[in-house]
């Protein structure tokens, strides 16, 4: 399988390209305008394919899939250039911020019967994946930052966008009612808490973004237990006592954090011809531009506002 990744900043390095370089079944090539790190990437992870654009690497050939890691605002120009050639692609959140250019992509992706894929990887984490057959009435996602406030596109778009995926994944039934709060100080996002209700469950996201620590917790609770991961590492089963489990020393970050499932997944897709997920892409960018409408109400000096909406 001839595999382009197109895009190599911070993400890609960390925890994409140690899983990719490592699969035998792949032709793996770099492309990026950024000569010294393209050849730094070809190096460090033993990759002979590199070229200086995407326009270089599609002209050696077709490639059967390609990872897009690039900033978020080259997103739709890449994926759709890849779409039109019918190449899957899988796109790090956000598939772009601004909901009509998504809904744009999904629409090429759909017309293309090409799989279109957003790297969710809370979805493919173990300590996650375990929280999904439970019987919970009650899920809660926090994810904070320290002395972070910024634009609220910016914060919920690229942020915020893993606790309402996350939310969305957990929920054990349809979402029939969402209620928005944020607050807004100097045209700086401070908070965000979104609530999403259905038939028998409730699910709570927020986030602090001038908080005493980065950190994330996620909270599952029902049928008199309470299961918790923090930071994506550590692992509580309260049952009328407590129990704890930490990540083995032989576990990868990328394991443990979903990236090595989430790519075999996609790349599986690919072999299978899988359709695009369509419904949850648009589901949680659309949750995304309608936070960011409502705060964007609320960016004067300094304001706080709650909405509530009946979902059809």
């Amino acid at each position: 399988m001839r595999v382009l990744m197109t895009g190599l900043g911070d993400i890609a390095h960390k925890a994409y390209l140690p899983v990719l370089s490592a699969l035998p079944q792949i032709e793996l090539h770099l492309a990026t305008r950024n000569q010294p790190v393209l050849e730094e990437a070809g190096r460090r992870f033993r990759v002979a394919g590199l070229h200086a654009s995407l326009a270089a690497a599609l002209a050696t050939g077709h490639f059967d899939a390609a990872f897009v890691h690039a900033a978020t605002d080259a997103h739709p120009a890449l994926v759709r250039t890849l779409l039109e050639r019918r190449i899957p692609s899988f796109v790090d959140k956000p598939l772009a911020a601004d909901l009509d250019e998504v809904e744009r992509l999904v629409t090429l992706a759909d017309r293309q019967e090409t799989l279109l894929t957003i790297g969710f990887n809370r979805r493919f984490a173990p300590s996650h994946v375990a929280l999904t057959g439970l019987q919970a009435d009650l899920i809660v996602m926090e994810k904070h930052r320290h002395r972070q406030p910024d634009v609220s596109r910016r914060v919920i778009y690229d942020d915020f966008i893993h606790v309402i995926d996350t939310l969305l994944f957990l929920a054990p039934g349809p979402v029939q009612r969402q209620s928005i709060e944020t607050r807004v100080k100097r045209d700086m996002l401070i908070s965000v808490t979104l609530v999403l209700a259905g038939e028998g469950f409730t699910a709570i996201g927020t986030m602090h973004r001038n908080s005493g620590l980065n950190e994330e917790r996620l909270d599952v609770i029902g049928n008199g237990q309470r299961h918790s991961v923090l930071n994506m590492a550590d692992e509580i089963c309260m049952d009328g006592r407590e129990c704890r489990q930490r990540r083995g020393d032989w576990v990868t970050v990328g394991r443990q954090r979903g990236f090595e499932a989430m790519c075999l997944d996609f790349l599986t897709g690919v072999e299978e011809r899988r359709p695009t997920n369509s419904g949850d892409i648009l589901a949680t960018h659309r949750l995304c531009e309608a936070i960011t409408v409502h705060a964007e109400q609320f960016r004067s000096h300094a304001m706080t506002g709650s909405q509530q909406i009946a979902m059809p």
